[in-house]
């Protein structure tokens, strides 16, 4: 009996040694699973058809963070709209022209004339011109000064340009008037530009089409007020004369020209709102027949 009384001691701790291990292999894997996520790669699904034939809605697609390194914030307070310092890891590369991003879409609902932090907002598009460069719109088509390689979709830019010279950009719900809204600068997406994007340290002449054009950004970095009055150029009651960026900013487009919210509507993106670069697709489900693609699985984005 004493040989039986022990032996089921015995058991009884094994197995609740077994059961700690268990359980602090699991929480484990939960925080690696949750530093890759922060730090290296995660998932997003494609809501929409704005970056067809890229990626499809439907598609579930990997995200590179280590490209520009993973951000860290204050979570709790970005979940309440407070305002919340961007903090980024090292990166093991750079941006570069068409690759296609995920970051948090940075405006409020319905509102563009303030730039805010978005965290549950995410969205996809490719990215057609970095910070430096000088970016324009001639006939629909896109182009960065200096630089002779197709920018986007070009079939969809020719799309869209056959649309609106038959004038029949109503019949396919297109918007035309574009980024910033302004009397100074009066553009749309089929005439846009030309358009400097800032690069972090740029230093720019405080004119009225600056103004218009980087009022945006300037108010979201100083959290001052950015107002004209007649010549002069203020920053909250100040009076200011040039004016040097804190960070960078990029200009992305959907693929789908025709039905694409993206900065030809909205303007720039501050570098630390983006997540990272989309890398390939890891599934893919039709949503009309919840059938997969399998012809999409792992498929590469480019």
């Amino acid at each position: 009996m004493t040989k039986n009384k022990s032996h089921k001691k015995k058991s009884i701790g094994w197995y609740l040694d077994l059961a700690l291990n268990l359980i602090l292999l699991f929480f484990g894997l939960v925080l690696v699973w949750i530093l890759l996520q922060v730090t290296c790669i995660a998932t997003f699904k494609i809501p929409s058809d704005s970056m067809e034939p890229a990626l499809l809605d439907g598609d579930n697609i990997l995200v590179n963070k280590c490209v520009m390194g993973g951000r860290l914030f204050n979570v709790w307070d970005a979940l309440g709209d407070k305002e919340v310092d961007i903090y980024r890891l090292p990166g093991l590369g750079k941006v570069k022209r068409n690759d296609v991003l995920v970051f948090n879409f940075p405006y409020l609902e319905q509102r563009w004339d303030s730039i805010a932090f978005r965290v549950m907002k995410y969205y996809v598009k490719r990215c057609v011109a970095l910070p430096g460069d000088t970016f324009e719109i001639s006939r629909g088509h896109y182009k960065v000064h200096g630089y002779t390689s197709e920018l986007g979709n070009v079939e969809s830019q020719d799309n869209l340009m056959r649309i609106v010279e038959r004038g029949r950009e109503v019949d396919y719900g297109i918007v035309m008037r574009g980024y910033p809204y302004s009397d100074i600068v009066d553009w749309d997406i089929m005439n846009f530009g030309p358009l400097y994007l800032p690069a972090k340290g740029d230093v720019i002449e405080m004119t009225s089409k600056h103004v218009a054009l980087y009022r945006n950004a300037i108010e979201w970095e100083q959290k001052k007020k950015l107002l004209l009055r007649g010549d002069t150029v203020l920053l909250n009651d100040s009076v200011i004369h040039t004016y040097r960026f804190k960070e960078n900013y990029y200009f992305v487009a959907g693929d789908k020209v025709m039905n694409s919210q993206d900065s030809r509507y909205w303007g720039l993106l501050p570098e630390p709102f983006i997540v990272g670069k989309a890398v390939r697709i890891w599934k893919s489900v039709d949503r009309n027949t919840d059938k997969i693609r399998w012809n999409r699985i792992f498929k590469k984005i480019e």
